[in-house]
Formats: structure tokens, sequence, C-alpha cells
């Protein structure tokens, strides 16, 4: 079998009518700008899916692809080659060939490397096998076999260092640290890059009487990934006011800053909050990725009935348009990926975000600032001056900006904000509450989507049989036999029995019929009768679709839609 034959990626894939030269050609000029493998720069900009790359690699290359999340490595043969060597080339060895101890089998992100078949062949003794890996599962086996390894290693170092040098002052040492290879930046590091690895949404850092524990949010559930000894506090949330502009010598008042750092090439927006405990300061880091946003509609989780209805309301010239749920529910990337559908070079779109969360190409963010007295409302006012077609409200929190919301909206804009209620009906309520009049809301509302998100249940889900209250709560026959998934537990999910997660949606189309009971001041409950009258789905109901076909469990629907159905 050939090993070293190259093959031109960007070629074959042309002449499979895969992309087209104008994608090859950006394609390219990304790669060359980022400084990494054109078949990742191909999957980033949405030209071609990895699963497809792999499939023609394989095929042209004759070799066959391991998938890392499944298979695991024989320790004796990861043993023959150094860390640094695997993280340097992005592979990892497997196994020793079975018709031949001379060769072992290398799951590598690029196995056409030869300087890397080589440098293996030289420490090992072996000829290599390569066999196709993605490099975001390799690099996440690192994180989950030497990741804990390293933290803590560098967190001895760092300790070793600071007997040393006891001289210093905490200030001192840690502007010298802003070299790269400095124990606590190298931790500091390691923390951000291992969370944004596992797809963490908030890394947390907490004090207590001995310890400090980090925490990451992964799909919406806190869990502990390593303890520190108390010693490391004031360096790590040191080095962290640093990387994110917070006063560094204020140890008594909360703080916020801001942080961008780039991780296996992609680019994390992070946002961080500082708070004093009785134990020292506590650091939150909100994580989110610039790629993250940028999502189709397809992709969001909605129906293709629910689709259609999305569509609809954003076809609606002016109006408000709201997106309402609880932090953490996913409104900000419905939000993003509205306002890039409907970003074009005939539109003026303006945003006003308390924070800008990704910047898109086309639209003009403004930052709110509340220490300039660029407040919301404030902001409204001079967007409104600039000739906009579209604006985006990041939240409606007063009175006021809801006044000037509506105001625009019946003036000719489209405007699309969030707003903090359970459901689609009491975004109503919630309005009213805020003073605006009951027949201002009826003419500026257009739709109301209200959203969760839902954890997926990983592949190795178990069937089981739904109980009589189960079927009731999922309104189906009771006569029938109802088969649910539970969540089990293996490598891929990290024993936790979830994957990632899917949003569930109701959408109210805003119809003559509710815009005649909003302006008569009907109640939330009554409106909500009549949308689903008129065929909206309520968030239990479309949690209940997910139920039944195996994407999530019982008791997440239960999580999800309780507050609602209350």
């Amino acid at each position: 079998m050939n090993y070293r034959k190259k093959i031109r990626l960007g070629d074959v894939l042309m002449s499979r009518g895969l992309i087209n030269q104008n994608q090859l050609n950006m394609a390219l000029k990304e790669q060359k700008e980022k400084g990494r493998m054109l078949g990742e720069m191909l999957v980033e900009l949405g030209y071609v899916t990895q699963e497809k790359i792999n499939d023609i690699l394989c095929e042209m290359l004759n070799i066959e692809f391991i998938d890392l999340q499944v298979e695991e490595p024989e320790e004796n043969v990861r043993d023959l080659i150094p860390e640094e060597v695997m993280r340097k080339y992005t592979l990892v060895p497997m196994r020793y060939d079975k018709n031949n101890a001379g060769v072992i089998q290398v799951a590598m992100a690029d196995p056409m490397n030869i300087l890397a078949m080589d440098d293996i062949n030289i420490i090992t003794g072996k000829q290599v096998a390569p066999y196709l890996a993605n490099a975001s599962d390799i690099r996440a086996y690192f994180d989950r076999v030497f990741g804990k390894k390293q933290a803590q290693n560098i967190a001895e170092m760092y300790k070793k260092e600071q007997g040393l040098v006891q001289e210093e002052s905490e200030e001192e040492k840690l502007r010298k640290e802003d070299v790269e290879n400095a124990p606590i930046v190298q931790l500091v590091n390691s923390i951000i890059e291992q969370a944004a690895r596992q797809r963490a949404s908030d890394i947390h850092i907490e004090p207590f009487e001995e310890s400090i524990r980090v925490r990451y949010r992964v799909d919406g559930v806190l869990r502990e990934v390593i303890e520190y000894d108390k010693s490391l506090l004031g360096a790590i949330t040191a080095r962290l006011k640093i990387m994110s502009g917070m006063d560094i010598s204020e140890k008594r008042k909360p703080q916020d800053g801001r942080i961008t750092i780039i991780v296996d090439n992609r680019e994390y927006d992070i946002r961080v909050s500082n708070l004093p405990t009785v134990y020292g300061e506590k650091v939150v880091m909100r994580l989110a990725s610039k790629e993250g946003f940028k999502k189709q509609k397809s992709d969001l989780g909605l129906t293709p009935t629910d689709l259609v209805k999305f569509d609809n309301i954003l076809k609606n010239p002016h109006g408000i348009i709201l997106v309402t749920g609880p932090t953490g529910s996913g409104k900000s990337t419905t939000l993003y990926t509205a306002l890039s559908s409907l970003n074009s070079e005939e539109v003026n779109i303006i945003t006003v975000e308390d924070p800008v969360e990704a910047n898109i190409d086309g639209i003009n963010q403004v930052q709110v600032n509340n220490k300039a007295d660029m407040t919301f409302a404030n902001a409204l006012r001079s967007i409104l001056r600039q000739d906009p077609d579209i604006i985006m409200i990041g939240e409606i929190r007063d009175s006021e900006t809801a006044e000037i919301a509506v105001r625009a909206s019946i003036t000719g804009h489209l405007v699309v904000s969030t707003l903090h209620t359970n459901s689609t009906a009491n975004s109503i309520s919630r309005l009213a509450d805020m003073g605006v009049e009951p027949y201002l809301i009826a003419d500026s509302l257009v739709g109301i989507i209200a959203q969760r998100l839902v954890r997926r249940l990983c592949e190795c889900k178990k069937p089981r049989l739904a109980t009589a209250e189960e079927k009731e709560e999922l309104a189906v026959d009771p006569s029938e036999d109802i088969v649910l998934y539970e969540p089990c537990g293996c490598k891929m999910c990290d024993n936790t029995g979830y994957k990632g997660r899917i949003g569930i949606y109701e959408i109210m189309t805003i119809t003559p019929k509710i815009k005649s009971m909003i302006a008569r001041g009907k109640s939330a409950d009554e409106i909500k009768e009549q949308a689903i009258e008129e065929g909206m789905s309520t968030l239990k109901a479309s949690a209940a679709k997910y139920v039944l076909d195996g994407t999530t469990s019982m008791s997440e629907m239960v999580k999800v839609t309780y507050e609602v159905e209350k």
C-alpha cells in the first residue's frame, strides 16, 4: 500500500462537483491567512461536510477512518511516542498491525504528512500505517488523557517558582508572566482551551477554604473538571484580570472584562465576571465562538412547519419580532441567524447590544455604555436618525426602551429583540406591564418566538416503555405501547448520557384575530388558546415530539417546560 501518496483535495472536490473554483479560492485565501488545513477551512466556510471530505480522503488514499470518540488507543502503543510529538503533528498511535509487528497503526489529522511518519519511524523504529481521524477528535483526546496531568504539572511548576522568588510582589511577577511559557499563563490558557474543546459555554473558577474548584457548563449542566491548591488563586485571578483589562489591584469590588482568544484556529469572545466572595475572588467566563452565531436557519432545530412560520414572520417589512426565553436558551443565536438571513446590501441593519456578542459583516453594531450615557433608550433615539430599515435591540428591559421600539416599528421599521418571559402569550402581558398601551402592542407586534434548549440523547441511549402518566403527559393514545429513551452514559458523552442540544420552539404569528384580542386587553391564557386553535405548537408539544422520536428524554422535557405549564 502506498502511504506516501499525495492528493490535491481541492482539485478532487471540484472534479466531483462538490465545490466550485470561487469557493476553492476563498478557502485557499482563508487557509493562507489562518495557517490551517484546507479541509478544515472548506468545512468551516460551509462548502462541504467533514464526513464527505473523510470519505474522499479514505477512498483516494486507500486508508480507513478511525473514530476517536469510539475507539481507544492501546496504552503500550500510545506511550511509544512523546506527547509533544503527538501534539505537534496532531496524531495518536493506536495499535500494532495484526499482520506485522514492525508496523504501528496511527490515527492522523493529515495522513499525507510524510515528515510526521518519518519522525515516528525514527522515534519508534516502526513503520507507520496511517489512518484518518478528525483533528477536533484528536485534540479532545489529548485533553481527556493529558489535560489534568498537564494542568497539575503546570500548577506544581508555578508553586516551585513562587517559592524561589518570594521577594517579588505578585503584580511584578504577573507582569513578567506575559511571556507565553510562564506557568500561570500556560495554566490559564489550558483551562480556557480545554473548556472550548469540551464545548463549554461557561467556566467557573471558585475559591473555597482549602482549594479552588474549576467547573465547566456543558450542554447547560455544570460539572467539576479539576481542583487546585488555594495558593494559586491570586495568580489565576490576577492573570485573568490582565487578560480581560480589569484593574489588577481592585479586589473588593465586582468587575467585568472581555478576552478574545484563538483556540484551534477558532476565535472565541469571552466575557469575564469577577466577584469577591468570603474565600476570595470567584471568576466566571462565558465563552462564545464567533462561528457559533453564524448558523443556518435549518440548523436551529425548527420543524418544517415552524421554519415556514419563521420565514413568514421575517418577511414583514415593519413591526416587532420578539424572541423570548430565560438566560442560556439560545435567544441570541436565533436573533443573529435571523439578522444574517435578512442581511443584504439593499437594507441598513443597526443593532444596539449589551454586549455585542459576535461581529457580523455588513451590520452596524452599537455597544451599550452606561458610563457614557449610551443606554438602550439613548442609543435607539440616535439609531432612528441613521435611516435604518431593520433595528435589533439586544433586550427590552424597561418601559422607555419598549416604547421607543414600538414607535419605531409603527413608523416603518422592522424591530427584532429579546424579552425574558416564559412563553409567547406572556410577552404581551410583559409589554403591557411596562406601560405600553394594548392598542400599540396590537399594531406593532408581528410575531413572537419562545424557545428553550433540550439536551440531545447520546447514541448510547437505552429504550423503555412509557408509563401511563408519561403517555398522558405526552398526549398520546394510552392503549398504545410507546417506546421512550433514557440516558445511559459512555465515553462519547463523557458518561452524561447526553451530547449537544437542540432548540424547541413556540411560534406565535400575530393574526388579525390575535391582534383584536391584544387590543381588547384579553388575558395571556385566552390569547394562547386562540393561537393554539390557529395551529401554534406549544413548547411542551415541540418537546414531546423530540421525546417520542428519541432525540431527548422525558426528564429533559419536564425540566425545560415545567414553568411554562404551571
